[in-house]
């Protein structure tokens, strides 16, 4: 792991032998077909925190040693990483390298893909994720995704876009509990101001710079304590994306974030940390290096990571 007593990134390489597959994770069978185990899958009701403030401290996600697999092909080897508590965490990489299913696997999203499988743990806090004692809807509502491509519920109202989280994620909540945390999310998203006499519209009318943002705004009305981001600017124009970048900056003010992004430059404005995967060829993705994002940009440790970030491959 990164020491963060000092300014400098650490050069990292994968490698040794295969990890035994958990029991509780995916496992071959004896005909070596897989056999998936989704621990958690269960429902409970659950109670909103009033206000974001009033949410649990600041959270640490802690990858180690995560191999994936789709079937038999191995796409992630022994990737190791924490992403620090309120701050911004951004992996880059050529396409292909394995960031995105990284980052599904940071909250369950990988176990769902038939013939995945996974070995390593996803450490909330200290606590397992993939442990059979947490359930899945507990650990999506505590890790949001935000998706590259903007995904509201078109013909769903804006204001019941923000809240289809609760129902799903077993959340009672008043009507006037409801209110409120549509116009706190969408403040928070950067929104209110846009769609504030508006809200019975539907979702799908807007652009696509505010379904983005309106997608961060039902991510946040179940107070997430780490929100996933994969590229979520990638779609978007220069003024939406800008929009988006300075949402963030307000955002690790309340939750932990990782962001996947090809955009270099986004990478230096919003990070705190960042981490660079690569996949040679006919190997699995591995992070070549990760360290404070200045470090990672300035005077990375490993020439391949100062040829990327210099934009001299990828």
């Amino acid at each position: 792991m990164t020491d963060h007593s000092d300014n400098h990134a650490t050069a990292i390489r994968s490698g040794g032998q295969k990890p035994s597959i958990l029991p509780w994770r995916g496992r071959r069978g004896a005909n070596g077909s897989l056999q998936a185990q989704q621990p958690g899958l269960g429902h409970d009701t659950l109670s909103l925190p009033a206000t974001m403030a009033d949410t649990l401290p600041l959270a640490e996600l802690d990858a180690r040693e995560i191999t994936a697999w789709f079937g038999d092909h191995m796409v992630l080897e022994r990737v190791s990483l924490t992403m620090r508590a309120g701050e911004v965490t951004a992996l880059i990489g050529p396409s292909g390298c394995g960031k995105s299913t990284f980052l599904r696997i940071l909250n369950r999203m990988h176990q769902l893909v038939p013939g995945a499988a996974l070995a390593g743990e996803v450490l909330l806090d200290g606590t397992d994720i993939y442990d059979p004692s947490q359930r899945l809807t507990e650990a999506r509502r505590q890790i949001g995704m935000v998706f590259q491509k903007p995904n509201p519920f078109p013909a769903m109202s804006i204001y019941d876009n923000v809240i289809a989280g609760l129902k799903l994620t077993g959340v009672k909540a008043t009507r006037g509990r409801k209110d409120d945390l549509v116009e706190e999310c969408l403040v928070k998203a950067g929104l209110w101001r846009e769609v504030s006499g508006r809200l019975r519209q539907p979702g799908g009318a807007l652009s696509g710079g505010q379904q983005q943002r309106l997608c961060i705004a039902r991510s946040l009305a179940v107070r997430p304590r780490v929100l996933l981001m994969d590229e979520p600017c990638s779609a978007l124009d220069p003024t939406s994306t800008r929009v988006i970048e300075e949402t963030l900056a307000d955002l690790v003010k309340d939750v932990t974030i990782v962001i996947v992004t090809h955009n270099m430059q986004q990478a230096q404005r919003v990070s705190n940390e960042c981490a660079f995967f690569l996949a040679e060829e006919n190997s699995p993705g591995y992070i070549v290096e990760h360290g404070p994002t200045e470090a990672m940009f300035n005077s990375p440790q490993d020439p391949r990571t100062a040829d990327y970030v210099g934009g001299r491959f990828g």
